[in-house]
C-alpha cells in the first residue's frame, strides 16, 4: 500500500481530466472498435489504392492509357479497359464481401448490451455507446466494456475477483478492491450526487500500471493505482454485481492500445509472383526494343524495294512510336487474366474451409471461418506454429484427477474411462465425472479402515482446510468461489469424496467429513507466493489440537520433512509419474504443534507485520521459521484439462516439420505441465531454463549456453528451451538477439512464459524476418490479437475469452485439433492449386503472345498482328479460362486421409519446391519452345500458300487461325498433363475449352456483315474447317509440342520417386498401407521429411546451472500474489452464515 500513501494528494502532472456525473465536459474517445479494412468513405480510395500497388494492374492501366492514343494501338482501344474493368469489379465484389463479414464480427461486439446510469436511472445501452464519466455497472460473468474505476461491490470491503486470461493468459483470478472513500457508494441517489474530477495519465500499453487521482468535492485528493482498475476485456468472476467510472474507451483502452496496427498480408507465392510479373516486363521491353531495331535494319536494308509503302526515308524520331506499338503488341505476354483467377479461385477454396464439416464444431454450430482469402496457400508452407496456452491448447478448466495417499497412487481408473467419455460431448472443454477423480479404492479403503485410513482422513482434510475458497450454499447445492483454480479443483475433488467444505466465517471454517460436522479454528493463513512455493495454514481442530496444514512444491516440503515422515520415496515416484502425464502437483503434509511453539511463534509473527523496510521478506522467514519437521501426507495431482485430441495434433505438426514454440502470460511452471501434456517435452529432455535479472547475466548464460551446443547449435535437437518475459526483453535486445535465436533455433520446443502482448509479437516478428520462415500463431484472446496480426497467417480461437482474437484473425476454428486439417490437408492442397494455377497462367500466356515476336520477324517488324484483336482479348477471358479455375479449385495431390496419415507429405509445399523463380523460369522456357514449334510448323506447312477449292488463296489470317487453334489444344491438354486429380470439372474444362473455340470459331467467322464485326474473319471458319492441312495439324503439332513433357514426366515419375509418388500409386491401387518395397525406397526421404518428429539426440555436456537434468515433479499453483488485500484479509472477510449485501440498483431496468 506504500504507493498509495506516497501519492497521497500527489496531482497527475499530465494526462486527461474526467468530471464525473458532468457527460457534456469529457469529450473523448468512442467506445466501438472496428477490425474492418474499408469503411463506406475509404472503400474506393484505398481499394483502388492496393488493386494499383499490384504491378500488373498498374502496368495494365499504363497500356490502357496507351490504347487511347489514336493511330498507337494495334489491337484497339478497348481490348485491355474491358478486361482490367471486370478484374477491379470481381476483386472488388469480393473485398466487399470480406469485409462485411469483419464489420459484422465488430457488430457483434460493439452492439453487446451494458448497464450505465443516466439522467439518474439505470438504463440498458450498447457498449459503443458507453462514454468516459459514465458509471457502469456490471454483474458475475460479465466481460467489462471499457476501462474504469472501482467504486463499489457486492462483495466484503468493497472487493471483486476478475479473470485476466484474456489479457494476461493467467489463469487466477485477479483482486481488485474500491476507495474507501467510495465504497458505500451503491445507490441511485448517492451515485448521480456523486461530484468531482478525476485526473489520469494518458491511455498507454502497460496492463499493471496507473496512475491517478479522485478529487471529490470538499474532500482531499485520494491516489487511484491500479488495484482499483478493471480493464476492458477482463472478465467478472464470483462477484455479484460492481460499480466503477469509465476512464478509457475504444481504442484508448489499455488491450487495444497493445494491439498492433493490422497489417495488409501478402503471402510468399503472390511476392514471388509480382517480382516475377516485374521481370515479364522487364522481357517485354526487351522485345519491344529488340523488334524496334529489328523494324530499323529491315527498313534501312529494303529501303528502295518496298515501293506500295509509300515512304522512302525512315525518321528516327518515330522510334519512341515504334516501341509503344510493339509495347501494346507484347503486353499480354504479362497475365492479365491471372489476377482476376486468383481472386475467384482463393475465394472458392475459402468456401471450401468455410464448409467442411470436419471442421465444423456441432456444440456451439461454429464452422471454421477463412476471413481473407489472400493467405490460403500459405496455410501449406507454415514451418514456426506460435501457440497460446491458455484457452488455446487447454479449456482453462482444472479437474482433480489423481493423488497419493500414504505411499499408494489413486485415480488411475479415471484415465481407462476417458476413451468412454470422448463421445459423449463435441466440445473440447466438456468436464464429466469421468474426466474428474474416479478412483472407488480411495473411499473402500476408508471405510473398510484399511491401515492408511487415517492419511485419507487427514489428507482430506487438508483439502477442505488449507484454502482460500468461499463457499455459496444455493438451497441444497454449494458452489465455490476462488482466486486459484488449483484450489477450487482440490475442493471440489474433496467434496465429490465425502468431505464437504461448507461455511467460512472470519475466525473459522466448517466441514461436513463423511456426514460428521467438524470446525477448525482459523489463526494464521501463512500467505502463497512464487517465492516460497507453498501455503500453509495453522487452525485449532475440533479436539483442540494446534495443527499447520501445509501444500506446496515438492521441492520446498520435502526438504521440510521430519526424519520420521513415511512413504517419502514412493510419494517422489508418484510426483514423477503424475508430472510425466502433464499434471500440475502438489504435495500435502503437516505438523502438529504445541502451545508453546505457537506462541513464541506469534510473538516474531507480530513483531514481522509491523515491520516497515522488507516486510514481505521478513515475513517469509517467519513462515519459514515455523513450517519444519512436516509429516508427509501425500501429494495431488490436478489436470488443466486439454482440449480435444491437442496432442495428437501437436504430434502431426511435429511430423510435418513443423516448429511449435509456445508463448504465454501464464506461470513458468504451467507452461511446462501443459508442455508435458501435449507431448512437446518428454521425460528425459534437458531443458534449457533462462531466468536472468540483468542484460549481462542474460548475455553471459546464452554465450554459454550457445558454446556448449557447439557445433549443434543452430541444428535442431532434443532440448527444450523456457524462458520467461523479464528474460526475453534482455535476450531480444541488438546485442544478444543474434545469439538467443541460434540457441532457440536448436532447440525441439521452446516455451516463452510471462509474456505481455507486445512481446508476443516481438518474438514472432524476429523469426519472421529474421529466419525468413512462414509463421503461424494461433490464440483465443485479446493478449493474442498481436501475434496474430504479426505472424505470416494468424489463426484465432473461436472460444470462451471473447471474440477479439477472431475479429483480427486471418482464420478462425473452434478448437486447437481443426490446425491439423487446415494446415495439412487445406494447406497443402491450396499451396498446389494456386501455385499449378499461376504456373499454368504464365505457360498459356507466353506461348501465345511470344508468337507475336516469331510473325514479326516474318513481317518486317510492321507491328502487324497476327490473330484477330478480339480473339486475343478472349483468350483468356473465354477459351483458356476453365483449365486454370480447375486447376486452381479441384486438384489435389493426394486424398485427405492420406495427407493425414503421412504429415510428411506437408514438407513437399512447406519447402517451396514446386514453385519458386526456378520452376517458373523452366515452366515459361517450356512455353517459349512450344511457341517455336506452335508458329514455324504450321508456317512452314503453309510456306509456298494454298489455293482453296473455291478459288481463294489464304492470307496471314489463315495462318493466324491455324495457329491459334493449334495453341488451344496444345495449352488444354497441357493442363490435362499437369492435373493430377481427374474429375468431371476437368474432362469439362480441357474438352469443352477446345469445342467452345472450334464453335466459336464458326460462327464468329461467319457474322459480318449481318452484325458489324470482324469483317477480316468472314469466311475464315468455313475455310479452315474443311481445309485437311488444318485436321493435320490439329494432330500432329500438339503431340510434336508435348511429347517432350510426357517423356520428362515419365522419367522423372519412374527414376526420381518421391513419397508422394508412392502414396499416389498406393491410392490407385486401392491399397490402404505402403508395400514393404515401398517404404524400404521412400525410406531415407521419409527420415528426412520427419525431422522434427525424430530429433537429434542430445548428447551435451552442459557446465552450467540453467540446464535441468532431472525428472519433472510437475509443480504448478496458480494464486494471487501481492493482490491490494492480503489472502488472510481476504477469507476474514467474508461469513457465509450471512446473507450478502442486496442489490441496490432497481432490477427492473436491467431486464
Amino acid at each position: 500500500m506504500g504507493w498509495r500513501q506516497s501519492l497521497q494528494g500527489a496531482d497527475v502532472p499530465m494526462g486527461r481530466t474526467i468530471y464525473l456525473n458532468e457527460p457534456l465536459r469529457n469529450a473523448f474517445c468512442e467506445n466501438s472498435i472496428s477490425t474492418a479494412k474499408y469503411s463506406m468513405w475509404s472503400f474506393l480510395p484505398r481499394y483502388l489504392y492496393l488493386q494499383f500497388s499490384k504491378t500488373a494492374n498498374a502496368f495494365f492501366l499504363f497500356i490502357t492509357i496507351l490504347q487511347q492514343i489514336p493511330d498507337v494501338s494495334p489491337t484497339g482501344k478497348y481490348t485491355t479497359l474491358v478486361p482490367l474493368l471486370v478484374i477491379l469489379v470481381i476483386s472488388g465484389i469480393k473485398e466487399i464481401v470480406e469485409d462485411y463479414k469483419r464489420h459484422m464480427a465488430d457488430k457483434l461486439v460493439n452492439s453487446k448490451n451494458t448497464i450505465v446510469l443516466r439522467q439518474n436511472a439505470w438504463q440498458m445501452i450498447l457498449w459503443k455507446e458507453v462514454n468516459v464519466g459514465d458509471i457502469v455497472k456490471a454483474t458475475n460473468g460479465q466481460f467489462l466494456p471499457a476501462d474504469m474505476v472501482l467504486i463499489s461491490s457486492s462483495e466484503p470491503q468493497a472487493t471483486c475477483f476478475v479473470a485476466t486470461s484474456n489479457l494476461d493468459g493467467e489463469t487466477n483470478l485477479k483482486i481488485r478492491q474500491a476507495l474507501s472513500e467510495t465504497a458505500t457508494m451503491k445507490t441511485e441517489k448517492q451515485l448521480s450526487n456523486l461530484s468531482g474530477k478525476i485526473k489520469c495519465e494518458e491511455p498507454n500499453f502497460h496492463f499493471n500500471s496507473f496512475v491517478g487521482t479522485l478529487y471529490l468535492n470538499e474532500k482531499s485528493p485520494i491516489s487511484i493505482g491500479p488495484d482499483q482498475v478493471l480493464l476492458r476485456g477482463t472478465q467478472l468472476k464470483n462477484t455479484e454485481w460492481i460499480l466503477g467510472i469509465v476512464v478509457y474507451t475504444g481504442f484508448e483502452t489499455k488491450f487495444m492500445q497493445n494491439a498492433v496496427k493490422s497489417p495488409l498480408k501478402r503471402s510468399k507465392v503472390e511476392k514471388v509472383t509480382n517480382m516475377q510479373i516485374l521481370v515479364l516486363f522487364l522481357l517485354l521491353l526487351v522485345m519491344s526494343l529488340v523488334s524496334c531495331v529489328g523494324a530499323i535494319y529491315w527498313k534501312d536494308r529494303y529501303r528502295a524495294e518496298p515501293w506500295y509503302i509509300g515512304k522512302s526515308d525512315y525518321h528516327y524520331h518515330s522510334f519512341g512510336f515504334d516501341l509503344l506499338v510493339f509495347i501494346i503488341l507484347y503486353h499480354n505476354l504479362i497475365p492479365i487474366s491471372l489476377l482476376v483467377t486468383l481472386e475467384i479461385v482463393k475465394y472458392i477454396q475459402a468456401l471450401f474451409i468455410n464448409w467442411d464439416e470436419d471442421m465444423h464444431f456441432k456444440g456451439s454450430n461454429v464452422y471454421a471461418m477463412a476471413r481473407t482469402s489472400n493467405l490460403n496457400e500459405e496455410l501449406g508452407q507454415v514451418e514456426y506454429l506460435f501457440s497460446d496456452k491458455t484457452g488455446t491448447l487447454t479449456c482453462n478448466v482444472m479437474t482433480f484427477k489423481k493423488c497419493s495417499i500414504a505411499g499408494i497412487t489413486y485415480g488411475d481408473l479415471s484415465s481407462k474411462s476417458d476413451d468412454g467419455a470422448k463421445g459423449l460431448s463435441q466440445s473440447p472443454c466438456f468436464i464429466s465425472d469421468t474426466y474428474e477423480f474416479n478412483d472407488p479404492a480411495l473411499l473402500q479403503n476408508f471405510e473398510n479402515d484399511h491401515p492408511t485410513k487415517e492419511y485419507i482422513k487427514e489428507f482430506l482434510t487438508l483439502l477442505c482446510v488449507c484454502h482460500t475458497v468461499v463457499p455459496e450454499r444455493e438451497g441444497n447445492n454449494i458452489s465455490y468461489q476462488a482466486s486459484s483454480p488449483d484450489e477450487a479443483a482440490l475442493v471440489k475433488g474433496a467434496k465429490k469424496l465425502g468431505f464437504v467444505f461448507t461455511t467460512r466465517m472470519p475466525n473459522s471454517v466448517t466441514i461436513e467429513a463423511m456426514g460428521e460436522e467438524l470446525t477448525f479454528e482459523i489463526l494464521n493463513v501463512l500467505e502463497f507466493s512464487s517465492n516460497r512455493k507453498r501455503m500453509s495454514i495453522i487452525v485449532r481442530t475440533p479436539e483442540g489440537r494446534l495443527r499447520l496444514y501445509c501444500k506446496g512444491a515438492d521441492s520446498v516440503i520435502y526438504e521440510r520433512l521430519s526424519e520420521n515422515s513415511l512413504f517419502v520415496e514412493e510419494t517422489l515416484v508418484h510426483l514423477e509419474n503424475f508430472a510425466k502425464e502433464g499434471l500440475r502437483t502438489l504435495c500435502v503434509a503437516y505438523i502438529d504443534l504445541t502451545e508453546i511453539e505457537y506462541k513464541q511463534w506469534l510473538v516474531m509473527y507480530k513483531k514481522a507485520i509491523t515491520v516497515v523496510k522488507d516486510r514481505m521478506k521478513t515475513l517469509e522467514d517467519c513462515y519459514d521459521s515455523i513450517e519444519k519437521k512436516f509429516l508427509l501426507l501425500g501429494a495431488t495431482a490436478i489436470e488443466d484439462r486439454l482440449q480435444a485430441r491437442v496432442p495428437e495434433t501437436i504430434t502431426s505438426l511435429l511430423k510435418a516439420n513443423i516448429k511449435i514454440w509456445v508463448l504465454t502470460g501464464d506461470k513458468q511452471e504451467t507452461a511446462i505441465n501443459i508442455a508435458y501434456s501435449c507431448k512437446l517435452l518428454s521425460g528425459q529432455m534437458p531443458r534449457i531454463q533462462l531466468n536472468a535479472n540483468s542484460l549481462e547475466a542474460t548475455q553471459q548464460v546464452i554465450n554459454q549456453n550457445c558454446q556448449d551446443l557447439g557445433a549443434l547449435l543452430g541444428k535442431e535437437n532434443d532440448l527444450a528451451l523456457i524462458i520467461d518475459g523479464k528474460t526475453l526483453k534482455y535476450a531480444l535486445h541488438v546485442e544478444v538477439r543474434k545469439c538467443f535465436l541460434n540457441l532457440a533455433l536448436s532447440c525441439r520446443t521452446v516455451l516463452c512464459c510471462r509474456l505481455s502482448p507486445l512481446q508476443k509479437a516481438e518474438i514472432v516478428d524476429v523469426v519472421k524476418k529474421q529466419v525468413k520462415a512462414i509463421t503461424l500463431a494461433i490464440g483465443d484472446g485479446a493478449n493474442d490479437v498481436g501475434m496474430i496480426q504479426t505472424a505470416h497467417v494468424g489463426v484465432g480461437i473461436s472460444g470462451n475469452e471473447g471474440m477479439l482474437a477472431t475479429n483480427n484473425s486471418d482464420y478462425a476454428i473452434a478448437q486447437f485439433s481443426y490446425l491439423e486439417k487446415l494446415l495439412l490437408v487445406h494447406g497443402a492442397w491450396n499451396y498446389f492449386r494456386v501455385t499449378k494455377c499461376i504456373l499454368y497462367c504464365f505457360y498459356k500466356n507466353v506461348v501465345l503472345y511470344i508468337i507475336e515476336l516469331w510473325f514479326a520477324i516474318v513481317n518486317g517488324f510492321s507491328g502487324q498482328i497476327i490473330f484477330e484483336r478480339w480473339c486475343i482479348s478472349l483468350y483468356n477471358v473465354i477459351f483458356t479460362s476453365l483449365p486454370p479455375f480447375t486447376l486452381g479449385i479441384f486438384e489435389q495431390c493426394c486424398s485427405q486421409e492420406s495427407l493425414l496419415r503421412y504429415p510428411q507429405l506437408y514438407r513437399i509445399s512447406q519447402t517451396g519446391d514446386i514453385f519458386n523463380i526456378k520452376v517458373l523460369w523452366i515452366q515459361c522456357i517450356n512455353a517459349i519452345v512450344h511457341s517455336f514449334i506452335l508458329f514455324w510448323l504450321p508456317a512452314k506447312m503453309l510456306e509456298h500458300d494454298m489455293v482453296l477449292q473455291s478459288g481463294y488463296t489464304t492470307d496471314y489470317l489463315f495462318l493466324g487461325n491455324f495457329i491459334y487453334t493449334y495453341v488451344i489444344v496444345t495449352v488444354c491438354l497441357k493442363a490435362g498433363l499437369e492435373t493430377m486429380s481427374w474429375n468431371k470439372f476437368t474432362h469439362f474444362a480441357i474438352w469443352g475449352s477446345i469445342m467452345i473455340w472450334l464453335g466459336f470459331f464458326a460462327v464468329y467467322s461467319s457474322l459480318w456483315p449481318t452484325v458489324p464485326v470482324a469483317p477480316e474473319m468472314t469466311g475464315q471458319g468455313s475455310m479452315a474447317l474443311v481445309c485437311p492441312h488444318f485436321w493435320l495439324g490439329f494432330f500432329i503439332v500438339p503431340i510434336v509440342c508435348l511429347i517432350q513433357n510426357v517423356a520428362w514426366k515419365s522419367i522423372r515419375n519412374t527414376c526420381h520417386r518421391t513419397l508422394l509418388e508412392e502414396v499416389r500409386e498406393m491410392e490407385s491401387n486401392g491399397v490402404q498401407v505402403l508395400r514393404r518395397d515401398s517404404v524400404q525406397r521412400s525410406k531415407e526421404e521419409e527420415v528426412n521429411l520427419q525431422r522434427s518428429a525424430s530429433p537429434r539426440p542430445c548428447q551435451v555436456i552442459f557446465r552450467n546451472n540453467s540446464v535441468d537434468l532431472g525428472a519433472p515433479h510437475g509443480y504448478a499453483f496458480s494464486q494471487v500474489e501481492r493482490a491490494v488485500i492480503s489472502q488472510e484479509e481476504l477469507v476474514r472477510s467474508y461469513d457465509t452464515t450471512k446473507n450478502k449485501p442486496q442489490k441496490t440498483f432497481s432490477s427492473a431496468t436491467l431486464e
